[in-house]
């Protein structure tokens, strides 16, 4: 009977699943999007898989997640050798913990004299120092700029350069170098300001996420989040992005964005699995997606 007894309880311990450990939802650091490897948790194997494709159409209201093509119309204006990843401290649409300004565009980090090069083909509708409040509210604020538009009421704008090398009214083509970085106008150290506008290039309040517009490198894709409640109004929250060992931290887009499609982002994404997670309301939140090179991973939260 003790023999039994003992099989019996073996068997049970056989089967009680292996626990898995999860990182904390909270970020502990600022509302800043910072990349951090960690070595003590690890996404467990089985949720590490190739991306999936989703059904075409594709309703990001009903599926987990929808692979997109998304809009991916423009290049990189820093080239490589130089840095062209966009810095993490103050990404698109944050404040850097409530000590600047909104942010309307990302930033480039580079030395003084680095060439900086047309996103896309369009016409300079204005190249030099923004001495009049045209381009936002502040004059002077951009110091030398290049705006182009492009096709389909997109703009781009290049701000604090050192050197312009286009003139208002000039075509360009992609690729071309109009300018060299700088740090004109109100900013901290060399750096490439660069914005993308839809409908009315002057108008600061309609800039959108370069991140979704700038066509991703080998291997990488981006994300598209949206937090809405029932009434498809944008929700504020903060969340957790995790894959494989690496956890982003980003908070949901300040408010007063006009042309918004989404209200957090993540660009520069490796192909992958990743878990997001937030809370809202008290309820804990998680969705597992897919990250394909070159495409665009969108995924809706309808939170209560």
């Amino acid at each position: 009977m003790k023999r039994i007894s003992f099989l019996i309880l073996l068997f049970l311990m056989s089967c009680t699943p292996e626990q898995i450990l999860t990182p904390p939802v909270k970020a502990t650091q600022t509302e800043t999007l910072t990349a951090t490897v960690q070595t003590a948790t690890e996404i467990p194997a089985t949720a590490i898989s190739s991306p999936t494709e989703t059904p075409i159409p594709c309703d990001p209201f009903a599926a987990e997640f929808c692979i997109t093509d998304g809009h991916f119309v423009l290049q990189r204006p820093i080239l490589p050798p130089a840095n062209d990843s966009v810095e993490r401290t103050y990404p698109f649409a944050s404040t850097a913990a409530g000590t600047r300004e909104a942010h309307h565009g990302v930033e480039f980090i580079n030395a003084s004299g680095t060439s900086v090069h047309a996103a896309g083909d369009g016409q300079v509708i204005f190249a030099g120092m923004d001495d009049k409040a045209v381009f936002s509210p502040w004059k002077k604020f951009y110091g030398n700029v290049v705006v182009i538009q492009h096709g389909n009421d997109l703009y781009t704008l290049y701000a604090h350069l050192s050197k312009i090398d286009v003139e208002t009214r000039q075509a360009v083509k992609t690729g071309e170098k109009i300018g060299e970085v700088g740090w004109t106008g109100a900013a901290i150290g060399s750096h490439l300001h660069f914005e993308a506008r839809r409908g009315d290039g002057e108008d600061y309040f309609s800039t959108v996420n370069p991140e979704l517009w700038l066509a991703p490198r080998a291997d990488e894709g981006a994300l598209s989040i949206s937090i809405l409640n029932a009434q498809r109004v944008f929700q504020n929250a903060e969340l957790t992005i995790q894959t494989a060992g690496r956890f982003y931290y980003i908070k949901t887009y300040e408010e007063g964005f006009k042309s918004m499609e989404e209200n957090a982002a993540l660009g520069e994404a490796r192909q992958g699995r990743y878990r997001i997670t937030f809370y809202f309301g008290g309820s804990f939140y998680e969705r597992w997606v897919d990250v394909a090179a070159g495409r665009l991973t969108q995924v809706i939260f309808v939170v209560k």
